[in-house]
């Protein structure tokens, strides 16, 4: 009888020990920065899943968080040359474009972003090859 206890005990330990590594839902693309983001704005979880159903750009898309005008927004890197890139808010409201385009300046909404922008924090980059 107790040699089947031990290796019962023994399973359980080993269940219980890949019970806790696991995060389920958790693309392995995903930063954990980037996670607890997420939890905390799901639109930025949606975006992030949007893209990642894309096809990869080059350059690669990335998504940065900065305090802005005194706000946390996030900033998603343009995709290429006139594409304009996208600021939003903590609610996931684009703020502005401030870069690509025709002129190359966005839409002119936030033209000192590049300046004001401050606490640089890369949320997520897509790391598929193109």
């Amino acid at each position: 009888m107790a040699l089947t206890k031990e290796p019962v005990g023994v399973l359980l330990a080993l269940l219980l020990c890949l019970l806790c590594a696991c995060k389920p839902g958790i693309s392995p693309q995903i930063s954990e920065a980037a996670t607890a983001n997420a939890l905390a704005a799901p639109w930025l979880s949606q975006l992030i899943q949007h893209l990642q159903e894309e096809k990869p750009a080059n350059p690669p898309a990335r998504i940065y968080r900065y305090t802005y005008n005194n706000q946390q927004v996030y900033y998603l890197t343009s995709r290429c040359c006139d594409i304009p890139s996208k600021v939003y808010d903590e609610q996931g409201n684009v703020l502005c474009e401030p870069d690509g385009g025709i002129t190359g300046k966005g839409d002119g909404r936030c033209p000192d972003f590049a300046e004001q922008r401050k606490n640089e924090t890369l949320i997520w980059e897509d790391k598929r090859e193109y």
